[in-house]
Formats: structure tokens, sequence, C-alpha cells
């Protein structure tokens, strides 16, 4: 199924040629098409008129020479017009049975005319500690986004971007140390807030700095790292020589790799796998990171040994610092110069999701991504915003460097079985700009008010319908089928379908198909406790209509579940 066979991109294209057809140009016209708020008055309707009055005039008037035109099409039922300037479409029965049946033949996926080489970077949290609940949100989100984008037909690589250097990574090294230390017999204290105390003062005393790390989780690090025979026999050396801060580097690494290796395994029990983890240290080592300054210099300033980039150029607030005076690069340039290996590698879109924290960073990145030649639109950051979990109606706290924070693997250990499935549900049922509540104790609870489970045992009622009867229907009697109110609904979301599809990727909206599953899951529940659709009651040929139209609802299912990581299931008992 191609993109412009969509049902929402054939009734754009009937207007736009009924509007030719009327007055022989639609150049400057503003057409919209969009979903009925109320089914009564159509399937799909368009302010066309009403937006438009200033060029065409009085909506009522216009109405009644358009309309005539748009009533010849075959693939209306019924075309009209509600003030202030709304006309409105509803589907012709021929029209929503071809849907029916190409989707009976899975031909489901719409396919975009100009697919693109993506690059979509997710997660990317920093390998200090366990993935939190925020990473665990992005990280179903960006695997989402991207099955979105595959089955439209984008090519799309899933990278993870391991800041693994820098002042982060080597508290991270100085916290193992200090708790390996403790276990050691060694005294360990903590620095004050505002003490100055110079570090290499601190880890000759033992003296936790007030920036580092301070949770539970870092004396397991520690501990798992001293265990093994090799790295033991480093770490007694440089201890009794006292090359602390040596030993803190040493750590760092070392616990990067142990915190990336616990990341991945979480990572993979969500059911989320990255062609790539690119690591930042990689760029330092091979000296990429200042050489990316040549690239960039019409628009760097010198003042002294500080170099900045010119990023009020493009609309930044100010001008960003990329070298330091002590001849360091920032952050800010290592960012750059990781995404311009993006641009080297061939890939003609990037999109990232970032923290809420990182929203003011976008202009000075997208500005360098510009300063390098890459198209403005072809970088795109999506911003995922703050996930409050709730117990009993009342939020938990989080705070990552003091160890009381929620992760993503006490989030799958709480969820128990179900966990992928629900976490994944839960994390994108809301846009990712929006912030998430996530309810503990919904997500626990196995009945219809769980939205998952009103999903999966949609599914297994079919599939149970169906070996209750022995059939899964023909296309034939389904068109035979006479159209109810509740059929014909189900119909029509049936057929919407690739459409939402398309939508939902477009816009990078995976919430827009987890409500659309809900809602065809209702339609069935309601086509289901009609007394006229009880199956087993029913003539043979209104019997295997209806199971016709209930195949098409389980493919719908399936696929959409699929989409989201979610099982299907072909049996489930009900609570």
């Amino acid at each position: 199924m191609q993109e412009t066979n969509t049902l929402k991109a054939r009734v754009e294209k009937v207007l736009r040629d009924s509007i030719l057809e009327w007055k022989s140009s639609d150049s400057n016209l503003k057409i919209r098409i969009e979903y009925s708020r109320d089914e009564r008055f159509g399937d799909y309707s368009t302010p066309f008129l009403m937006e438009n009055k200033e060029t065409l005039g009085p909506p009522l008037d216009n109405s009644k020479q358009i309309i005539p035109i748009l009533e010849r099409s075959e693939l209306f039922e019924k075309v009209d017009f509600t003030m202030p300037g709304f006309i409105n479409f509803k589907i012709s029965k021929k029209t929503l049975n071809s849907y029916l049946f190409q989707i009976a033949e899975k031909d489901i996926f719409p396919e975009l005319t100009k697919p693109l080489k993506i690059i979509f970077e997710f997660v990317s949290a920093n390998p200090t500690g366990p993935l939190n609940i925020v990473s665990a949100r992005a990280a179903a989100m960006g695997d989402i986004i991207c099955n979105l984008l595959q089955k439209v037909g984008h090519k799309v690589h899933r990278e993870f971007y391991v800041n693994d250097f820098g002042n982060q990574v080597f508290l991270l090294g100085v916290a193992c140390l200090a708790r390996l230390r403790e276990a050691l017999g060694e005294t360990l204290t903590f620095q004050e807030e505002g003490d100055n105390t110079e570090i290499s003062i601190l880890l000759e005393k033992n003296i936790l700095p007030s920036e580092s790390y301070r949770g539970e989780y870092i004396k397991e690090i520690s501990s798992a790292l001293y265990s093994e025979p090799e790295k033991k026999k480093i770490i007694d050396e440089l201890l009794q020589n006292k090359e602390y801060e040596k030993l803190s580097n040493q750590f760092s690494i070392w616990a990067v790799s142990f915190n990336l290796e616990k990341q991945k395994k979480d990572l993979a029990a969500f059911g989320v796998h990255f062609d790539e983890f690119f690591s930042e240290r990689s760029l330092h080592e091979k000296g990429e990171v200042i050489e990316v300054l040549k690239y960039l210099k019409p628009y760097l300033k010198t003042e002294g040994e500080k170099i900045s980039f010119l990023s009020t150029e493009f609309g930044d607030d100010k001008d960003r610092v990329v070298v330091r005076e002590d001849g360091r690069p920032t952050y800010l340039l290592a960012d750059i110069c990781y995404h311009k290996t993006k641009v080297d590698r061939g890939f003609q879109k990037i999109i990232n999701i970032w923290g809420p924290d990182h929203h003011g960073y976008i202009t000075r990145l997208s500005g360098a991504m510009q300063a390098l030649g890459l198209d403005k639109d072809s970088f795109q950051v999506l911003i995922a915003q703050q996930v409050n979990l709730l117990s009993k109606g009342e939020k938990l706290k989080m705070s990552k460097r003091l160890g009381q924070f929620q992760t993503m693997s006490d989030l799958i250990e709480f969820l128990g079985e179900n966990y992928k499935d629900v976490g994944r549900y839960f994390f994108i049922a809301r846009s990712l700009e929006t912030p998430l509540d996530f309810d503990l104790d919904l997500a626990k609870e196995e009945s219809e008010k769980n939205p998952v489970y009103y999903l999966q045992y949609a599914h297994a009622r079919i599939q149970s319908i169906f070996r209750e009867i022995g059939s899964k229907g023909k296309k034939e009697d389904f068109e035979t089928l006479e159209y109810t109110e509740e059929r014909r609904r189900l119909s029509v979301l049936i057929a919407k379908f690739p459409e939402e599809i398309l939508d939902a990727a477009k816009l990078f909206e995976p919430h827009r198909l987890a409500n659309y599953l809900k809602n065809l899951a209702k339609a069935f529940t309601q086509v289901y406790s009609a007394k006229e659709n009880r199956l087993k009651d029913a003539d043979s040929g209104t019997q295997s209509g209806l199971a016709f139209l209930l195949a098409t609802t389980a493919i719908c299912l399936s696929s959409g579940l699929e989409i989201l990581g979610i099982n299907a299931p072909e049996r489930m008992e009900r609570t």
C-alpha cells in the first residue's frame, strides 16, 4: 500500500480534484483533512470552506457548488455541509470493504515515496549508574518510533552514545576507589558543600568529593571489580604505591564498562536493542574532537586561548565556548564532533531523544550542524519529559547522585511477568513532550482497567471465537453482510489503520497508535456484545461475514501491538 492510497490521502485527493474542477486552481488555498469529532457527521471532515472564506467567500454558498462535484466520487456514501464551514465525508461501504480486503491479505503498511536513511539516537544515559525511569521512557519511545519509521519504509540505525569521557566519569572512578578503600578498612569521610580542597588532597585522605556519587550501587561496582583477579592485582599495586589519581582513572574505565553491560541487559529485557554503542572516549583518543574545529573555522571566535562557536548567528542567545582557556575542549565540541560522524556515515536525517534538561542545548547544536553544511530540517531533537511514579496516588522521589531513585531494573522487577508489555505501553501512553504519571498500581492490575490487559484480551477473545466456530470467515460473505452501526464503526477503524501508522511515524507519536488500538478494541467489544452479532447463533453466511470482520480486527491488533513491542496472546483468562 502506497502512502497516497491511505483513506485520508484519497479523501484529500478527491477534494483537490473537485476544487480544480470548480475553481481551476487550488495553489493558494488551505486544504486540511481531519477526523470528524462526532461520527454522526461522517468519518472525515475538512474546514476548507471556513479557512478560505476570505478568498472564496461565504462557506454556505460555496458548499452548494462543490458538494455536487464531490458526490460524484464512489469514495463517498454521503457528503454534507455544517456551519461554520465544514464539509463532512461518509465513506462508502464498497471503499471500506476494499481496505478490509487489503488488510486481510496483510497489505497493511503504507510506504513513503522518499524513504530516508535515518540515525536515531536515544537513551544515551550517562554510564555512571543504572538506567533510571526517564531513560526507560526514552528507551520505549525511541524503540517504538524506530519500529514505526521502519514500517513505513525508512532505513533506521539505532544508536546509543556512551558519554565515557570527562569529569563525571572521573568522579565515578573516584567514588569506586573511595568505597573500595572503605571496604578494605580505611576511614571514608564526605566533603562538605563549598569546600574547595583540591582533588589530589581529597584522594590522599579518602574524602569523597561532594559532587561525586554516593549511592549504594557504587559499593556493588567496586566490590565486583575487585573480585576479578586481574583487576585486583592492578588495584593492589596502585594502592600500595598510593597512585590514587591513576587508579581513579582506571576505575572510571572499568566502572563505565560494568555499568554499560548492566544497562544493556536492562534494555534487552525491555525489548530494546541498539545497532551501535558509540564511545565518546574514542573520539578524544583519535584526536577528532579538536580536529573538528577546522570545519567550523568561519564560525569561530578566538579570545586568547579560549575559542567560541558563533552560535548567535543561528538563533542562540549567546556564543558558546568550545575550547577552554586551558586548551581543553568543552562537551559541546565533543558533541559537535560526534554529530559530524553521523553526517560522515551517510545518514540523511539525524533524530535524537534528549532529557528535559537539554532543551536549551538544541539551538547551539543545530547551529553547529548547519555550520557543517547540514540542512536545518535534517536535524531534529525530541525532548522526553519527566516521569512521575505514582503509588497509592502519591509521587515517589528520585535522586540519582544520592542513590535515592527508582531504576529501570527496579521497575522491571516490580511489574513482574508482564513487565515488558505493561512498561512499554504505559511509557508511550502520552506524547513524549508531556510529563507522564506512571500509575504503578494500575500497571499491576490484571483487569480491563489496565489498557494493556484490555488490548491483549480483545485479541485473545477473537482467537477463542475462531476456535469455537472453526473458521475465520470469507470475504465474499463479508461483502453481503449488512452494516449495523457497530459493524460499520469497526470497519471504519480497520480501514484507518494504515494512515494511523503513517501519522504516528511522521509525527513521532506512538501514543496515537496506542489510542487507536484502544478504540479498535472498544469497537470490537461493542460488536461482540450486540445480540445480533452472536456468531454461534447466526446463519452460516452471517457467521462467516462476522468472522471475517473479526479476523481483520485481529490483524490490526496484532500488527499494532507488534510495533509497540507488546505480545498479542492467543489465549488469556479473564479476571
